[in-house]
């Protein structure tokens, strides 16, 4: 590895950019490139949160998604698009690597709870001298912003995923001490029937763009529509008493 820059892994939190911690901005305001996710049409999230930390010369690499909620994430043909998305992302960090230059890819939230750093990092790790940066979770910002005690005692907490069909979702959440459930977007409905079934809507909590001035924070049972923008999840809370 002699000679090559390296890479790191820098979470950048949910949304907040006082949220960042000192190591990753330390990282930020040093690195000589700077590479990013983001939706075609869109400036990218990771990149708006980290924007007041970048050097004023840093090089940039934007990556753009092909596809995000087109196509099922199943299909053949979003796993191949996908495949050959990272292997570009890869590819085009690994030539600034070999220039001998260090690369920050940023990474909403933290680089390996469902980050697309991760892809990178599968491709790239084995090769390179890799750091990855810890970045606040969406969720512990949103419970946070909430005030919601999530688990106590000896409660154990279960991170679903809203992409689940509806009666994996509902049997996961009825044997939750507590939940998150990320990724809701369109599937908000099938989340709302599942909590139903588990008997879980009276103590679940939506919460949109957490720690943004964008954020909102209600009861599901209060959401007058059922669609929900990308950066939102739903909080089941114990239903233990406090002690």
């Amino acid at each position: 590895m002699n000679g090559k820059g390296r890479l790191f892994g820098i979470g950048v939190g949910p949304g907040d950019p006082e949220l960042l911690t000192l190591k990753a901005v330390r990282l930020l305001r040093a690195a000589p490139v700077v590479a990013w996710f983001a939706k075609s049409g869109k400036a990218g999230h990771a990149r708006r949160i980290a924007d007041g930390y970048l050097a004023p010369d840093a090089g940039e690499l934007r990556f753009t998604y092909p596809y995000t909620t087109e196509i099922p994430k199943r299909s053949d043909v979003y796993r191949e698009a996908m495949a050959a998305f990272y292997d570009d992302a890869a590819n085009r960090i690994a030539a600034a690597l070999d220039g001998g230059r260090d690369v920050a890819l940023l990474c909403e939230g933290d680089p390996l709870f469902y980050g697309s750093f991760m892809y990178v990092n599968d491709r790239l790790a084995a090769r390179y001298d890799t750091e990855i940066v810890p970045g606040v979770t969406a969720m512990a910002a949103c419970w946070s912003r909430a005030g919601l005690p999530m688990t106590r005692g000896d409660d154990c907490l279960s991170v679903l995923a809203g992409t689940l069909d509806e009666d994996t979702l509902a049997g996961r959440l009825q044997s939750a001490d507590a939940a998150v459930v990320m990724k809701v977007g369109r599937h908000l409905p099938k989340i709302r029937r599942a909590l139903d079934r588990a008997g879980l809507t009276g103590r679940a909590i939506y919460v949109e763009n957490g720690s943004t001035p964008d954020e909102r924070i209600m009861r599901l049972s209060d959401m007058p529509i059922d669609e929900a923008p990308y950066f939102s999840l739903v909080l089941v809370p114990t239903g233990r008493a406090a002690s």
